[in-house]
C-alpha cells in the first residue's frame, strides 16, 4: 500500500479536526458538517437548506471560528439594497476625495440568511464575490479576503413573502447541503448542551487560515483519472434529458461535482479520485442546478439518484502516483 504524501496526509489530519470541532456544537447533523467542511476546502460556496431552528446558521457561525475566520452575518429583507451588502464609496471632505466603506460581504465567511427573502436585484450582488472573489465599486476592484465563502441559508417550505433564487445564482453554489431534524437522542443532546448557555460561546480556534489554504492547493493536487472526469460529465449531460427537467446542470457543475471529489478523496488521505466521490457527492451538487416542471428540489433530487443507478461507473480508473 502507497503512504499518502505528507500534503495530503496534512490536509486530511486538518479536515477531521475541522469536522470533529464543529461537531461539538451540531448534533445529529453529521453528514451536513462533513459537507460543509469539504465545500470549505474546495473553495466552493455552500447553500443550507432546511426548516427553521436545525442550526443552519449556527454550523455557519462554527466553521468562522474553526478557522479563526472573521465572520458576518446578513439577515436578508425585502428592503436590503445592493449597496447594503458590498458596501459604498462617500466623499471625505477633510481629504477631498471618495472613500469606499466595504460592506458586510468583506468577511471570511459571509453567511446570508434566508437568501430567498431579498429581491433579485440585491441577490445579484452576490454573484460578483461568489464568483470572482471581488467587488467593483464605481469601477474600481475591491478583492475579497483569503481564504473566502459565501454560505446561505434558505427555508425550501415557506414560500410566502420570498423570492425565487435565480439559476445563475443556484449555479454559483457549489454544493446545496440539507440540514434535517436531528434523531430523538441527538435533540436531548442538544437541549442538554444549552442548558446553561450555547455551546458555541465556547467554541475554540482548530486550525488557521494557512491550513486552510494549503489544504485547498492539496485539493487541486489530487489526482483525477480521464476516465472519471467523463463519468462527471455523463452525469451532468444525462441530467439534461431527464423527464419533467426543463433546464439540465451546467458545464460550471461538473467543474464544482469533480473539484469536490477531490476535497472528499483529500479527507480520506487519498491522493486520487474515486468513483465512489462522484457518486456520495452527486445529489448535493447537481439537484439544486437543475429547473423542474414539477415537484422541486425533491424530484431533483429523486432524478440525479435515478441517473446514479443508470450511467455507467468507470470500472478502471489510473491512481495518482
Amino acid at each position: 500500500m502507497i503512504e499518502p504524501h505528507a500534503g495530503t496526509r496534512a490536509a486530511s489530519v486538518a479536515y477531521r479536526r475541522l469536522v470533529d470541532n464543529v461537531r461539538r456544537v451540531i448534533a445529529g447533523n453529521d453528514a451536513a458538517v462533513e459537507l460543509a467542511a469539504l465545500c470549505l476546502f474546495a473553495d466552493g460556496n455552500l447553500l443550507l437548506e432546511g426548516v427553521p431552528g436545525v442550526g443552519k446558521t449556527t454550523l455557519a457561525r462554527a466553521l468562522a471560528i474553526s478557522f479563526g475566520g472573521a465572520f458576518s452575518r446578513v439577515q436578508a429583507t425585502p428592503d436590503l439594497l445592493p449597496s447594503d451588502l458590498t458596501g459604498v464609496s462617500v466623499y471625505d471632505q477633510h481629504d477631498g476625495a471618495f472613500r469606499f466603506i466595504p460592506g458586510p460581504v468583506f468577511a471570511n465567511v459571509v453567511l446570508v440568511d434566508e437568501i430567498n427573502r431579498t429581491p433579485p436585484r440585491t441577490q445579484a450582488a452576490l454573484l460578483e464575490p461568489m464568483e470572482e472573489r471581488q467587488v467593483t465599486v464605481d469601477g474600481i476592484r475591491h478583492p475579497m479576503p483569503e481564504p473566502y465563502v459565501v454560505i446561505a441559508t434558505e427555508n425550501p417550505v415557506e414560500q410566502h413573502g420570498t423570492y425565487p433564487l435565480p439559476e445563475g445564482e443556484l449555479d454559483r453554489f457549489m454544493l446545496a447541503v440539507h440540514v434535517g431534524y436531528p434523531d430523538a437522542a441527538s435533540a436531548a443532546d442538544v437541549v442538554r448542551r444549552q442548558l446553561e448557555r450555547h455551546p458555541i460561546t465556547e467554541l475554540e480556534q482548530a486550525l488557521d487560515h494557512d491550513e486552510v489554504l494549503h489544504a485547498r492547493a492539496a485539493v487541486r493536487a489530487v489526482f483525477v483519472d480521464d476516465a472519471i472526469v467523463r463519468y462527471a460529465i455523463d452525469l451532468v449531460e444525462a441530467t439534461r434529458g431527464l423527464a419533467g427537467v426543463s433546464l439540465g446542470a451546467s458545464p460550471r457543475s461538473s467543474v464544482a461535482l469533480v473539484r469536490c471529489a477531490q476535497a472528499r478523496a483529500l479527507a480520506y488521505e487519498r491522493d486520487h479520485v474515486l468513483p465512489d466521490d462522484i457518486k456520495a457527492l452527486a445529489v448535493s451538487a447537481l439537484a439544486h442546478r437543475l429547473v423542474m416542471n414539477h415537484g422541486g428540489t425533491g424530484a431533483a433530487r429523486g432524478g440525479i439518484e435515478q441517473l446514479l443507478a443508470t450511467v455507467a461507473v468507470p470500472l478502471h480508473a489510473a491512481r495518482g502516483a
